[in-house]
């Protein structure tokens, strides 16, 4: 027997998919201005680490705009097509967005090798680092912001694009000090070196988001969350519950589908069976996990379950519950 809702629930907090889409806007107006200043100051000192900086602010600023979107689409309800919901879509732009990421380092690694053996003149590395700086304290910031919205809606699509802030800003810091190394030692060197370090740290950020996009498309076993939701189904329990097992959860960008089997007295009658499956239910739908959808399939007990029934009088019991 399966219990499931009768009717189906609206699959989006509305203040939660307001706060996304306005963070991830602000996100892709602010990553488009600071492009266009890094391009500056490219284009102002020449140097390859400065580059290397405007190029990875390239995939912010697309990344972003594939995340809106992403955002956009995760929120809206199920339909014929989609039965599970169009959540899955974050994933697709993490993944996305770790590509992109990979990409740039290799851009950054084909610009930057050869500046080793053929230095290019590098000019006015003061206000190229100046730019840099406030592009980096800026986009700190703004990478807090996503982190902590993402983690407060269940967004991974905007967790995802915070991150890669946090390491564009590393990246930054990396360039102004290349950038100033040069100007205080006069050796050119200073500045692909720099710019093939960046290349290398960027490669681990986007192999991390690539990492947990897939992770999430293939329904990989999550088992904090697991976790939770046995936590709280051993302390709503009910001595009618005599085991709770093909416990499975997984992840469709903001939302969590929950499925179990809860074996129940063989003499129990449907409405108690249906009752106890909505206990079980209304239990899971007060975590704090966003929107939640259970399965609960209810089956019948066997003789082998008796040490584990705590149920009392039953008639059917052949030996003793046994204390776990």
């Amino acid at each position: 027997m399966t219990h499931e809702d009768p009717a189906p629930r609206p699959r989006a907090d509305p203040a939660a998919v307001s706060s996304r889409f306005r963070v991830m806007a602000l996100a892709f107006g602010v990553g488009s201005l600071l492009l266009g200043i890094k391009f500056g100051a490219y284009f102002l000192t020449g140097s390859a680490g400065v580059l290397s900086d405007a190029l990875e602010s390239v995939i912010n600023v697309v990344a972003s705009g594939f995340a809106l979107y992403s955002v956009h689409l995760s929120a809206l309800p199920a339909d014929s097509n989609h039965p599970y919901g169009h959540g899955k879509i974050e994933y697709f732009s993490a993944g996305f967005e770790g590509g992109l990421i990979v990409l740039a380092a290799a851009a950054i690694l084909w610009q930057a090798i050869p500046r080793f053996t053929a230095p290019e003149p590098l000019s006015e590395l003061g206000w190229g680092a100046l730019l840099v700086a406030a592009a980096a304290a800026v986009n700190g910031v703004l990478g807090l912001l996503l982190v902590r919205t993402g983690r407060a809606t269940r967004s991974l699509a905007l967790e995802a694009d915070g991150r890669h802030l946090f390491t564009d800003v590393i990246t930054s810091l990396g360039v102004v000090a290349g950038l100033l190394l040069v100007l205080g030692t006069g050796s050119p060197w200073w500045d692909p070196l720099v710019a093939c370090l960046v290349a290398l740290n960027i490669l681990v950020t986007g192999y991390r988001l690539v990492r947990k996009s897939l992770g999430g498309l293939l329904d990989e076993a999550d088992p904090a969350l697991l976790g939770q939701i046995r936590a709280v189904l051993d302390d709503q329990r009910s001595p009618d519950w005599i085991d709770v097992h093909r416990l499975r959860a997984r992840r469709y960008g903001h939302e969590v589908t929950v499925d179990l089997h809860l074996v129940l007295p063989r003499d129990s009658a449907l409405s108690e069976a249906h009752a106890q499956a909505l206990r079980a239910e209304e239990a899971l739908l007060a975590l704090p996990l966003g929107v939640v959808e259970t399965i609960v399939h209810t089956d019948p007990c066997e003789d082998s379950w008796c040490p584990a029934c705590g149920r009392e009088p039953c008639s059917l019991r052949i030996a003793d519950q046994q204390e776990p």
